[in-house]
C-alpha cells in the first residue's frame, strides 16, 4: 500500500516509521519542510536504534528507510496514492481545510484516515465533498511501541473502510479496536474512570497524592499511580481531556472532572515537562517521595507500636473471616470478642461502606475501632482507615499488627487513610469498572475490545471488565450500590451492565444477546 502521511511531528513521523517498517511505501509532507527533513533523519536514528536493540535486522531496516519518500507539498499530485493518514495539529478547522484540499487533488479511489485524539471523525468527515471515505484511525505515542490503533467509523463512513483499516493495523503488527465516534473514543474515556476518582479522594483530603499513588501501585498493581501517570502525560492534556469528555457526555456525574486541575494548570504544575505537577521533579526537589518517617496519624512507615497488642474482627463474612486468617497466619493476637478490655483492637474489613458507619450500627467502641481495605489483605500493602475519633495509640499500633509478616516474608507496608466509603482502592477500582462498564452498555465498543484497549493502550494489570470478573459481578454490585447508598452522590450510581449481570449469574465480559434491532 501507498500510504501519505501528513503532519511530521511526534505523532506523524511515528506513524511513518511504522507504516514503512510493515512494508508500506511511505509519503511524508507537512506545511514545512523542514519538519520532513528532520522527521526523515530521526526516523532514520530510531531504525538503527532498533537494529542495535535486535528488533530489526539490519536489512529491514534499510528497506524500511528506502521506503520513505520526502514530499515538498502535502497537496503533491498522487496517483498511486491509498490512503492519506493526517496527523496535523489538533484542530477542527486545520483538519478540514487540509482534507477537503487533497480531496480536490487526489483521486476519488484514495481513502482518507483522521488521527484525532479528540474530535468527531463525523464533523470533520462532514466537511468533504465525500464524507463516505473518511475514518478515524488514532494511534498512540509512541506509535511503533504502543501496540494499539482505534479505528472509529463516523456517521458516513461507506462500510469497507473500517475492515480495511483493522486489516492495515495488523499487518503492522499492531491490535485494532473498532469504537464508536463518541468523546474520548475508547482508551482515553476509559482513563477517565482512574483520575478522576484519585482527584476526588485527593479533594476529600483522604490521602495525599504521595499515599494514593502508592495504593494505586501496591495494592491494585498499577505500574504508576494515578497522580505519577498524570505527570508523565501532563495535566493540561489530562484535564483537556477530562472536560472534553465530561461535556461530550452532557455532564455525566461518573465522569464529573475535579475543582483542583484548573488551578494547577494555570499555575503551570503541568507535571514532568514543567519540572513540578503532583510530585516535584526539579534537580533540588524530591522527585517520588519515598516514605517518611512516622510523623502523624496519617503517617506512613516505618511502623512503629504494639504489634503483640490483641484484635477483635467482628463477624462472620467472607472478609471478616479472611481478615482474621491472615492476622492469625502472621502471629497477631486475636481476641474472639471486644471484650471488657480496653486495649483490644476492633478491625473492621470495610466494602462500600465506612468505619463510622460500623461503630454507630454496632456500638463499637470509637476510639479503638479501625477499617482495614480486604482488598489490600494479599497485597504488599495494607490500607488501615481512620475515623476523627481514632485514638492515636490505637492507630499506632493497629498498623505495627497489619505490618507484621507471616514466616520469613517481607512485612507488608501500611499506609494510614481517612475513613471513607470503600476505602481508597475500592474506589479507584469501582469506578475504573463502573466507566468501562458504561462504555460498553452504550455499544461504543465490545468488551473485548474494551478490556484489550485498556491494557495495551493504557497498562494496567487487567482489562477493567475482566477485573470486575475477577472480584465478581455481585461483588462488584454490593460495592457499587454501597458507595452510591453511602455517599448519596450520583457519580456511584451502579450501571446497567453490571447490575444486570450480577443478576443474571453472567461475567462482565460477556456481550449478552443483542436485542433484536442490533442483532446481525
Amino acid at each position: 500500500m501507498r500510504i501519505r502521511v501528513v503532519g511530521a511531528g511526534v505523532m506523524g513521523r511515528g506513524i511513518a516509521q511504522w507504516a514503512a517498517t510493515a512494508g508500506h511505501t511511505v509519503e511524508l509532507a507537512d506545511a514545512r519542510q523542514e519538519s520532513v527533513d528532520e522527521a526523515v533523519g530521526f526516523i532514520a536514528g530510531m531504525l538503527d536504534r532498533a537494529v542495535e536493540k535486535g528488533r530489526l535486522e539490519a536489512e529491514e531496516a534499510a528497506a524500511a528507510a528506502e521506503r520513505l519518500v520526502p514530499l515538498e507539498s502535502p497537496l503533491a499530485p498522487g496517483d498511486a496514492v491509498d490512503l492519506v493518514i493526517e496527523a496535523v495539529l489538533e484542530d477542527l478547522a486545520v483538519k478540514t481545510d487540509l482534507l477537503t484540499s487533497l480531496e480536490k487533488v487526489l483521486p476519488a479511489s484514495v481513502v482518507f484516515a483522521t488521527n484525532t485524539s479528540s474530535l468527531s471523525v463525523t464533523r470533520i468527515a462532514a466537511q468533504l465533498a465525500d464524507p463516505t471515505r473518511l475514518a478515524g484511525l488514532h494511534f498512540f505515542n509512541p506509535v511503533p511501541l504502543m501496540r494499539i490503533a482505534e479505528v472509529i467509523p463516523g456517521a458516513a463512513t461507506r462500510p469497507g473502510l473500517v475492515p480495511l483499516l483493522v486489516d492495515l493495523v495488523k499487518s503492522g503488527g499492531h491490535r485494532a479496536v473498532v469504537v464508536a465516534d463518541t468523546p474520548g473514543f475508547l482508551v482515553n474515556h476509559a482513563g477517565r474512570g482512574l483520575i478522576t476518582e484519585a482527584l476526588a479522594l485527593l479533594e476529600e483530603d483522604i490521602a495525599d497524592v504521595a499515599g494514593i499513588d502508592r495504593i494505586a501501585r501496591d495494592v491494585l498493581g498499577l505500574r504508576m499511580g494515578p497522580f505519577e501517570l498524570t505527570d508523565l502525560t501532563g495535566l493540561d492534556v489530562t484535564a483537556s481531556v477530562i472536560d472534553t469528555v465530561w461535556q461530550g457526555f452532557r455532564h455525566c456525574d461518573r465522569l464529573r472532572p475535579s475543582y483542583l486541575t484548573p488551578n494547577r494548570v494555570a499555575a503551570g504544575l503541568l507535571g514532568r515537562k514543567t519540572g513540578r505537577g503532583f510530585h516535584d521533579y526539579r534537580p533540588d526537589g524530591p522527585g517520588i517521595l519515598a516514605e517518611p518517617p512516622v510523623t502523624g496519624i496519617l503517617a506512613e512507615p516505618p511502623v512503629t507500636g504494639d504489634a503483640a497488642r490483641a484484635v477483635h474482627v467482628p463477624g462472620d463474612t467472607p472478609d471478616a473471616r479472611e481478615l482474621r486468617r491472615v492476622l492469625g497466619a502472621a502471629g497477631a493476637v486475636l481476641d474472639p470478642a471486644p471484650g471488657a478490655a480496653e486495649r483490644t483492637l476492633v478491625l473492621i474489613p470495610v466494602w462500600g461502606t465506612t468505619v463510622a458507619a460500623a461503630v454507630a450500627e454496632f456500638g463499637l467502641p470509637p476510639g479503638r475501632t479501625l477499617g482495614v481495605d480486604p482488598l489490600s489483605l494479599t497485597a504488599p500493602r495494607r490500607v488501615l482507615a481512620t475515623t476523627p475519633a481514632s485514638d492515636q495509640d490505637a492507630v499506632r499500633d493497629a498498623r505495627a499488627v497489619l505490618a507484621r509478616s507471616a514466616g520469613s516474608g517481607q512485612p507488608p507496608a501500611v499506609s494510614v487513610v481517612r475513613d471513607t466509603a470503600g476505602s481508597v482502592a475500592q474506589r479507584l477500582l469501582a469506578s475504573v469498572v463502573s466507566v468501562a462498564a458504561s462504555i460498553a452498555e452504550r455499544a461504543i465498543a465490545t468488551p473485548a475490545d474494551i478490556d484489550l484497549a485498556v491494557t495495551t493502550g493504557l497498562g494496567y494489570p487487567h482489562g477493567p471488565l475482566a477485573w470486575g470478573d475477577r472480584i465478581g459481578a455481585a461483588r462488584m454490585l454490593a460495592l457499587h450500590r454501597a458507595l452510591h447508598e453511602t455517599t448519596g452522590d450520583p457519580r456511584y450510581r451502579p450501571t446497567r451492565w453490571v447490575t444486570e449481570r450480577a443478576q443474571l449469574g453472567l461475567p462482565l465480559t460477556e456481550p449478552g444477546t443483542p436485542p433484536p434491532h442490533t442483532a446481525r
